[in-house]
């Protein structure tokens, strides 16, 4: 039995997620060649900057079983010159009948044109296939293109009752390893960690990527000035108002930018309505009156008309603990 477009989307999503950490500022696309039979005869997925993207590694692995074919891929194919050539042409060159389509591009660039491209060639295409799902793996890509700004994601370990220090000073750990190794592939899914430089002095991160042997460096921001024998050094220090902060970090080509500051930071970025996300992670744990720091102490909610709410998205047990994902 033939796989549905839907099947073949998830797929290829499956596929796009395995160029998260290397292919940005790229998208992290996913592509499949399917033929008449509906075998699937190859699979690619978006290679570094400067590299193929998904759907030229794809053909190229399909070779002449490309005729004749269709083409999944969860983000349009770009119709423009950029680091590497059109997409979109290299699909027609090499005989593809169909094409099926997550989403439009958002990127000013492609947005259509690609599809117009394919259409005016005769290549028979359809969009919209798991659409949703597709504008949610790529929703830090699509933000960045949109706003020119990076997704912020604000990531917060508490106790079940909102602690996240102790009354001497001690915040390591509240969450066990499973969510500490869970953070840190956040970490690598960003491509900038932002703190305050209160976090610096007193608890002097490295903000490394570290997943089993690998360690990853995302670009390391600090809101003020980090002492020099810090270990986040070399780092890039920020003031002001922190819709500058954000257009900064967006002209370094910062697609998905990752809070961990404190509480006071934290709720800087609550209050001026720039968070996208809330990556919440709860201990099973309790600190009553021997804590010192609630995680989001900083945000002013005076009445129940004032009150943030989000819309939870997600929820996982990890470990232990428990990691709730929140839109805000």
């Amino acid at each position: 039995m033939k796989s549905s477009p839907s099947e073949l989307m998830t797929i290829a999503i499956a596929e796009g997620e395995k160029a998260r950490l290397h292919a940005p500022p790229n998208p992290w696309v996913g592509a499949l060649i399917v033929n008449d039979r509906g075998v699937i005869v190859s699979e690619g997925h978006t290679q570094a900057p400067g590299e193929s993207h998904a759907e030229i590694v794809a053909l190229r692995r399909a070779g002449d079983a490309a005729r004749g074919a269709t083409l999944v891929v969860t983000l349009e194919p770009c119709g423009h010159v950029g680091r590497t050539g059109p997409c979109a042409e290299a699909i027609i060159a090499a005989g593809i009948a169909r094409v099926i389509v997550g989403m439009i591009d958002p990127d000013p660039r492609v947005a259509g044109k690609g599809i117009e491209l394919l259409k005016a060639s005769g290549v028979d295409v359809e969009v919209g296939i798991e659409e949703e799902a597709v504008r949610r793996q790529l929703a830090p890509y699509s933000w960045h293109r949109i706003t020119a700004r990076p997704y912020v994601v604000a990531k917060i370990a508490s106790t079940l009752d909102g602690v996240v220090a102790m009354a001497d000073g001690t915040s390591q750990w509240i969450t066990g390893a499973e969510a500490r190794r869970d953070a840190h592939v956040l970490r690598a899914q960003s491509q900038a960690i932002l703190v305050g430089a209160g976090t610096v002095r007193s608890d002097d991160p490295a903000l490394t990527a570290r997943l089993d042997d690998i360690v990853l460096e995302p670009l390391r921001v600090v809101l003020g000035r980090a002492p020099e024998s810090a270990k986040i050094r070399p780092c890039l220090e920020l003031s002001g108002d922190l819709g500058f902060v954000l257009d900064e970090l967006g002209h370094h080509d910062v697609l998905q930018l990752l809070v961990e500051g404190g509480p006071t930071t934290t709720s800087a970025f609550l209050e001026a309505g720039l968070v996208n996300r809330v990556v919440w992670y709860l201990a099973a744990a309790f600190a009553g009156s021997g804590g010192t720091l609630s995680a989001l102490r900083g945000l002013s909610t005076p009445t129940m008309e004032a009150l943030r709410r989000g819309r939870i998205v997600d929820v996982r047990r990890i470990g232990e603990d428990i990691r709730i994902d929140v839109e805000v």
